[in-house]
């Protein structure tokens, strides 16, 4: 069963398709198999068992203080000030080498006049984890640290801190793993299957599979012009190609398409001719 899911960007398609009854208008399947473009030489296949891609976390941080003219500065409580001493790093000194982690400020407001301290800041901040471990002390060190920069400088009330999305981690089963890797490897040229590393990108499909109690195999297809991509890879250059969300990332349509339509069919055959 083909399933044309939306909202992926959002971390809102998967969940919305389960609650609009998903489970409940069709049999539960054998294996979910789902697939997505990524830099890469168009045609190439990226697949691996276990972590593929990493868990997020979005958070907004309101943090309150008390707004003065920037003549008379002590009579405020700066939230600029409290928002600045907030942006730490926290995974250089939270998390172990071994480990990985991403936070990302991606967003940082306040105020609307260079010489009017505002009264409020807001932080807009996205976290990547690998494992459920290190997402956990990750999200508490920030709840820490925020509150504590907000009593360090008085501020008149706690920080308010919201989820904004969320995605759990997409783990490939690994018997499905290897009866995927190893049709893809039958049918394609062997160059163009290789064991890719987990991804720093954050997926919703992960949520058919742990909700419906099944195994699911999720893969990347290359869309990069393969001579582009390989003259990238000679001169060291591959990070300063366009990656996805940014506007000038443009798969090119061929092979990148055939090959998203055969890795779909050729995997759906490994379970349906068994």
């Amino acid at each position: 069963m083909p399933v044309f899911q939306p909202a992926e960007e959002t971390a809102a398609g998967a969940q919305a398709m389960i609650d609009d009854g998903l489970f409940k208008r069709f049999p539960k399947p054998d294996v979910i198999l789902g697939q997505h473009v990524m830099v890469g030489p168009a045609g190439a296949i990226g697949v691996r068992s276990g972590v593929m891609t990493s868990a997020a976390d979005s958070l907004q941080i309101r943090l309150f203080g008390r707004g003065a003219h920037g003549s008379m500065p002590e009579a405020s409580i700066d939230p600029v000030i409290i928002a600045a001493a907030t942006v730490m790093p926290i995974v250089s000194r939270e998390i172990a080498p071994s480990e990985a982690a991403v936070v990302t400020i991606g967003s940082l407001q306040a105020g609307t006049k260079e010489h009017v301290i505002p009264g409020e800041a807001i932080i807009k901040l996205n976290v990547r984890t690998f494992d459920e471990n290190v997402r956990k002390r990750v999200l508490a060190a920030i709840t820490r640290i925020v509150n504590a920069e907000a009593v360090a400088s008085g501020a008149p009330k706690p920080p308010e801190i919201t989820p904004l999305d969320q995605y759990a981690l997409v783990k490939n089963d690994p018997d499905a793993s290897r009866r995927v890797t190893g049709a893809f490897r039958k049918y394609f040229s062997a160059d163009r299957v290789e064991e890719t590393k987990p991804t720093s990108a954050s997926e919703d499909f992960g949520s058919f599979g742990a909700e419906w109690h099944v195994p699911s195999v999720f893969w990347f297809v290359g869309g990069i012009d393969q001579d582009q991509y390989a003259k990238a890879k000679a001169n060291g250059t591959i990070r300063q190609i366009p990656t996805n969300h940014n506007p000038r990332f443009a798969p090119v349509i061929h092979p990148t398409l055939e090959t998203g339509v055969e890795a779909l069919a050729v995997a759906a055959q490994a379970w349906l001719a068994a």
